[in-house]
């Protein structure tokens, strides 16, 4: 019995038994699914449906005598049937509020989506994420701070303000007055670009022999080299609530084996967003339930998100936890929050 073919009676009571899991986290006897699930049927007739929905693989009964708890496809069944017809989220008022006093204090993209995470962690009380990433990334400035010795700290500020700092090696001592010519130059230059245009007239020029024979400029164009050659790649990342896992463990709850595991994964923050982005691949909101994760690591787990895409920009908030998590209430929370980032950073003021 496929989840098309479910009746009306049977969604019903799977959708009034993942709701009563969700809110009391007990296995859910029949009697109570016969008087809360509206029908105005027997509990022998609700124990038949049940009898169906767990041969189908929704619902399964953890002890002979204890009632029932849904599976990953019974969630699966409940959350689609959440997404269906659901209307655009506005922008959350309150968070869209407190983003704009992180905006006034510091309008850079990583400190409004460090703020966001920890809005959404705090009211979900689960892992909150917040990712930014651009397909056409606008230079906006390029920065060059002497720390020492050859050592030169790159700060690159793309349009929207998101930055990205890089210590690089120039091979030589450099002065200060060298690098601030430097960092005049590329900007007069390349300000306005797209960051992957600066990278291929950076590399382009530093094919010119007439170029090269000016050591000032010939400096900018390497030190440029060496911090965009990787920039199409990261994205700006922040996750906030690790300890909120905590409170997953116990009985019935996560392995402390499994937790140890998630939270490796949340400290190598490249491999949390590259199984993000296999995930998230436009807008809108995305929901993985349990065994659909990619990573065995993360399939105790539901991961709710939200993607806006704008003029070749992507903004996703999302949170990670359990699969017994109010996904109604997360999905509006995300939602509400990534219309509200999106919105903070169109209108400023």
């Amino acid at each position: 019995m496929g989840s098309s073919e479910l009746s009306n009676r049977s969604r019903l009571v799977l959708d009034t038994l993942i709701s009563a899991y969700i809110e009391t986290g007990e296995p859910v006897a029949s009697q109570v699914l016969a008087r809360d699930s509206g029908l105005g049927v027997s509990s022998a007739t609700v124990r038949n449906i049940l009898a169906q929905l767990e041969d189908a693989g929704y619902v399964h009964q953890p002890h002979t005598s204890a009632g029932r708890v849904p599976t990953d496809r019974g969630y699966r069944v409940f959350v689609n049937r959440l997404l269906e017809g659901r209307r655009p989220t506005r922008p959350a008022s309150n968070v869209e509020h407190q983003l704009r006093q992180q905006a006034e204090r510091s309008p850079l993209m990583d400190d409004v989506l460090a703020s966001a995470s920890h809005l959404v962690s705090r009211a979900a009380r689960h892992v909150g994420f917040a990712l930014a990433g651009s397909l056409s990334a606008v230079l906006q400035r390029i920065e060059f701070v002497a720390l020492g010795g050859s050592r030169v700290l790159v700060v690159v500020v793309s349009r929207g303000n998101q930055v990205v700092q890089k210590v690089v090696d120039a091979g030589e001592e450099v002065r200060p007055d060298d690098l601030a010519f430097a960092a005049k130059y590329l900007n007069t230059e390349f300000a306005g670009v797209e960051l992957l245009h600066v990278r291929e007239s950076v590399l382009a020029r530093l094919q010119n022999d007439r170029i090269l024979y000016d050591q000032l400029m010939a400096r900018a164009l390497r030190l440029a080299q060496s911090t965009l050659e990787p920039l199409p790649q990261e994205q700006a990342f922040h996750v906030e609530g690790l300890a909120s896992l905590l409170a997953e463990g116990g009985p019935g709850g996560v392995s402390l084996d499994t937790l140890r595991a998630l939270l490796e994964m949340m400290e190598e923050k490249e491999r949390l967003v590259r199984l993000l982005n296999c995930y998230i691949d436009g807008p809108g909101v995305t929901v993985v339930i349990g065994a659909e994760h990619r990573s065995p690591d993360l399939r105790p787990f539901s991961l709710v998100a939200s993607t806006v895409v704008e003029g070749g920009a992507t903004r996703t908030v999302g949170v990670i936890g359990p699969m017994r998590m109010h996904y109604s209430r997360t999905i509006t929370l995300v939602d509400g929050a990534t219309q509200a980032i999106s919105k903070v950073l169109r209108e400023p003021h």
